[in-house]
Formats: C-alpha cells, structure tokens, sequence
C-alpha cells in the first residue's frame, strides 16, 4: 500500500510529475531530475521540511567534486531552509572506505594530509550536511570485492585483446558484461562481434534512455548474451545471473573496478571477473592491485592454445570487414552533405571533390562481398574440435558438426578452479 514514484532523465517529464500528483511517500530520483521538479515548485516537492529519510547511494560518485551539482544545491537547500532535526540521513556505497596511497609528492606539501578511512569518512558527511555523530557499519572486507567472485586476468598484446574475447565469448557462453572505458570502443567492438554473429547488445551515453532501457531488458531475458558497455553500468544495476564480467580494459580506478566486478556474484551467487591487461594497462592494474591489498596474485585464465589460429583467421577478417564498412559509411555520409550542400548554394561540383569513384566503389563493394563469403564459410566451421570415430552417411559427404566445444559443458569457473587445483597438486 506504500506508492513509489521514479524520476529520471532521458524520459519524459510529463509523466513523471503525474506520477509526483498521486503523492507518493517514497520518490526515488537521479539529482538532475528531482532538482529540476524543485525549481519548478511542484506541490508535492515543495515542502522537505517534513522529510522523515534522506537515501543517498553510490554516495562516493555523487559528492565527487565536479559531478552532481544539483545534488550539492539539493543537500544546500535540505540543510537550510527546508532543515528538518528529525530527519535521518543514510549514506551507502561499496566503495566508501576505500583509501588511494597518497603520493610521495603530494604528502611533502605544507597542508598535506594523510587520507585515511576516519578522514575520508569525515569529509564526506560534511559534504553531506550530517550533523553530529554518525554511526557507521562497515561491511567491507579487506579485499573489498565478494568471497563468492573469481578474480582472472590474461596478459595480452593490445591488439591480440578482440582474439580473446571473441574466444571467451564462444567458449564460455552465458550472460556476459564486457566493459571499455570510451564509447568508441564500445562501438567498434560493437561493429566486430555483429559481423562474427555474435549479436551483442550496445550500452553507453550517447544512447537515448528508451534505447539502453530496451537494451537492459534484452539482456535480462536472453539466457546467452553479451552486454558491451562503458562504465554507466557499473553502478546501480542488478540484473540477475550475470556470470561473467570482462574489463575489456582495466578501468582507471579501483572504486570502478570493485563496482563493475560486482555486476556478478550478487546476492551470494558466483560469479567470474577477467581483466585483459595490455602493456597500457598496467599501470591502472597495479594501482588497483595495491589499493585493494590483495594478497596474493590473481590467477592467469586458462586458454586452450591450440584454437587461437582459427580465432585469429576468424577476427582478423571481421576486423578487414569492419573497416572496409566504416570507410564506406564515412565516404557516403561525406558525399551526401557534400551533395546536399551544393543543392542549398545552387552549384555543380566535380566528380574529384567526391569520395571514391563508381569504379573503385565497384571493385570495394566485389571484395567486401568475397570477404563476408569467406567469413560466413568460416564460420560455419565448428571451432572447438570434437573428436568422432564414426563415419556417417551425409547428404554432401560430410558429416556437419554443430559449433559448439567439447568443453563447453565446463563452466568458466569450473575451468578455473581446474587450473587451480592442478596448481596446488604440482606444489605439493
């Protein structure tokens, strides 16, 4: 009997204020928004004197200087003019008592302070207005991730990082988070595994909000799929039995790492993390390794070598394809506002201010067309080898195996547990 109200960006206003009309006792909003419907004074908004609880989460995020402004101008106005003694102020976040080391160089400065967890702790609820003595329950544990999460990593060459994934995503397959850190990477990747038939699902920024909605649902029904994201899925989701999450990149810092690892293994369910680390990445991986205080190493994901040369074969012709239909969208795009643009200023142009020409078009169109007809035979080709004695009489002669592994009934994590109990048996 309790009416909730949601408020958020990206969607339309309107009905959200309808939803506000019903007096809801509990709103639940990004800052934006809700600060938004405040300027506007809407009735149901215009009195927070009588406010009984204020839920900040993912609090960290929110009071990070240059984010949220609304949010401060929120908090400004709670603690002002509509304060309210009565109220309770509860402050959540799995990343709020992680401590960075404090460079060298900065602690020689004259002002410098050691940050600590009270410290850290302390200018938060400042930034937050709480007043008094708060209580504070710290569920971390040292290594700030869940007991129930397995942590991987496989070293690689920055452009060997698409064989790997493409090899994990066939061999394991499941629900699966892959995490870049810029948007182009996304929809490059995006582009690759589209042409591999892969059919991944796109989430970022750029995306309207119905968009990366549709998208999530799409997700949360397929038993077998591929979410390829930047870090506005880091925080904030729960989607159940997400298996894998894979940094395609290491993230920049170790509060994304924690959060986007805690895409799986939610709710006391296992889950697997695997960082792709390339010689770029390393530096973001030791901060990470050090602020989180592992204590020991992170186990290497086991690769079964001897298919990584069809994996190759397979990606590197995606990527000639992949390329070869950029250059041509870019070119048609280039071509039509060039078009366009003439049409508005009533003037002829020639053929050379135009991208290609009809015979080289023709001849890119003839290879793209073999290349995607070697692709789609290559693909047709089981990858992980089954081994059969038996001979079978087929309509072509020979017997069509579906692509499926012989491995493929082992879990990623089951694989890993594997390796590791070998591991232990060798030092023994």
């Amino acid at each position: 009997g309790i009416k909730t109200a949601i408020l958020v960006g990206g969607m339309a206003a309107q009905k959200q204020e309808r939803v506000l009309n019903r007096k809801p006792e509990i709103v639940i909003a990004t800052p934006g928004r809700l600060w938004e419907l405040v300027k506007e004074r809407h009735p149901h908004l215009s009195n927070l004197r009588q406010l009984r609880c204020l839920v900040i989460d993912e609090a960290d995020r929110m009071v990070e200087k240059g984010h949220f402004l609304e949010l401060s101008q929120l908090l400004e106005l709670l603690n002002d003019s509509q304060y309210n003694p009565q109220r309770q102020t509860f402050v959540f976040s799995a990343t709020l008592t992680l401590v960075h080391q404090t460079p060298t160089r900065v602690l020689q400065k004259k002002h410098a302070k050691k940050m600590d967890k009270k410290t850290k702790l302390e200018l938060l609820m400042e930034k937050v207005g709480i007043k008094g003595k708060p209580k504070v329950i710290d569920l971390t544990r040292k290594e700030a991730t869940v007991e129930t999460l397995t942590e991987t990593r496989i070293h690689c060459n920055t452009n060997e990082k698409d064989y790997y994934l493409y090899y994990f995503l066939l061999q394991y397959p499941g629900r699966t988070m892959v995490f870049a850190n810029s948007i182009d990477c996304v929809k490059r990747l995006s582009s690759l595994l589209t042409i591999l038939n892969c059919d991944p699902l796109p989430l970022h920024a750029n995306m309207h909000q119905k968009q990366r909605l549709k998208n999530l649902e799409r997700f949360a029904e397929r038993e077998s799929c591929v979410l390829l994201t930047t870090d506005v899925a880091a925080r904030g989701l729960d989607i159940p039995n997400v298996q894998h999450v894979i940094h395609y990149q290491v993230p920049r810092t170790s509060e994304l790492y924690v959060h986007r690892s805690g895409r799986t293994a939610r709710a006391a369910n296992e889950g697997l993390s695997l960082l792709l680390i390339g010689p770029d990445d390393l530096i973001n991986f030791r901060k990470i390794y050090k602020t989180l205080e592992k204590s020991e190493e992170l186990p290497f994901f086991p690769v079964e070598t001897k298919c990584m040369t069809s994996i190759k074969e397979r990606m590197n012709l995606a990527r000639q394809i992949e390329k070869a239909e950029f250059f041509n969208s870019r070119a048609k795009q280039h071509n039509s506002w060039l078009q366009q643009a003439a049409e508005a200023l009533e003037i002829d142009l020639d053929d050379d201010m135009f991208m290609g020409n009809e015979q080289e078009e023709s001849q890119k169109q003839k290879m793209l067309k073999g290349m995607k007809k070697q692709l789609k035979h290559l693909l047709s080709q089981p990858l992980f080898k089954v081994l059969m004695k038996t001979k079978y009489p087929t309509q072509s002669g020979k017997l069509l195996l579906p692509q499926t592994s012989v491995g493929i009934s082992e879990s990623a994590l089951g694989t890993v547990s594997k390796q590791q109990a070998k591991k232990k048996k060798s030092v023994k």
